[in-house]
């Protein structure tokens, strides 16, 4: 059993108390938002080459995670008087033994993404249907699990023009995160798939990905990359901003007749990404997902 312990403070304060309590003692320390699921809730997020300066609100809410036997006053004096801060009104809240990973894995069932494309979590029994297609991925460190609405976008659109247009196509995932849309190319038909991130532990995952689902795809950082090769199909699923620096270099990756699919793109920005591209390709909307859409342009 442990305890919850839920301080306001203002946004310059936040990240320095962090620090300061878990100096004197706290397991953890998260930053919300103090208007969470009201009007007044601010989002916070930022991407590559854009981050955010700070990591917390206007008016922040630390939640202090510490043992049962804890002396909370203690702890908060030492971490306040660090500061120079007074000990603000604080509440507390007790947080009960649970079987944290049954917890975590109730949170994931399998997520249809067509009629015969799956993502399935390794503890779910799949359905062994005929032209089914199961991909086991579990939730891990990179990004794309299939819930969020750009990678289903994305395998969407290789479940719909993989099996019978582009069936023995290369295939280049770029950001590849878990892998998934490498994994998914190779399964619903590809040829040679390679993937590429920034991230060794994303490259990592995704290689331990395909063994997972028995599929011969290759994973590599960015200095892995063969110089000046083309493919069939590019699948880009980052985030605008570097969508946006990289237009030259992933349009040049597309080799003739072939295909670019970009996501991580809110749908307010589809315009500016068409007009970011448009000196090297004409891109347009393909489909739109909970206010993420995917553009897809071909290499005339």
């Amino acid at each position: 059993m442990w305890t919850e312990v839920l301080i306001s403070i203002d946004e310059a304060h936040a990240e320095d108390l962090s620090d300061a309590l878990m100096e004197a003692g706290a397991l953890s320390v998260s930053v919300e938002d103090e208007n969470a699921d009201t009007e007044a809730e601010v989002p916070l997020y930022g991407e590559p080459g854009m981050e955010p300066t700070t990591h917390a609100w206007q008016q922040s809410r630390l939640v202090v995670l510490v043992e049962a036997e804890t002396d909370i006053e203690h702890m908060l004096d030492v971490a306040f008087d660090a500061l120079d801060l007074p000990v603000p009104a604080f509440e507390t809240r007790t947080v009960e033994a649970q079987d944290w990973v049954r917890l975590t894995q109730s949170q994931f069932e399998p997520i249809g993404i067509t009629d015969n494309l799956w993502i399935v979590p390794t503890w779910h029994d799949a359905q062994d249907e005929a032209g089914r297609i199961n991909l086991r991925l579990d939730p891990g460190l990179a990004f794309g699990t299939g819930s969020h609405p750009t990678t289903r976008v994305c395998l969407q659109w290789l479940a719909s023009e993989m099996p019978e247009k582009l069936k023995g196509s290369t295939v280049l995932d770029y950001g590849c995160g878990s892998g998934i849309l490498a994994i998914a190319a190779k399964k619903l038909g590809a040829g040679d798939v390679i993937g590429t991130d920034i991230d060794p532990q994303a490259v990592q995952s995704a290689m331990d990905n395909a063994v997972a689902n028995d599929t011969e795809a290759t994973f590599v950082l960015p200095d892995g990359m063969i110089d000046g090769a083309t493919y069939d199909v590019v699948v880009a699923n980052i985030l605008s901003n570097p969508l946006k620096l990289l237009a030259s270099a992933l349009v040049s990756r597309v080799g003739q007749g072939g295909h670019l699919v970009l996501s991580g793109i809110l749908e307010r920005q589809t315009d500016e990404l068409i007009e970011a591209y448009a000196p090297y390709m004409k891109m347009a909307l393909w489909r739109a997902d909970d206010g993420w859409i995917a553009l897809v342009g071909q290499k005339a």
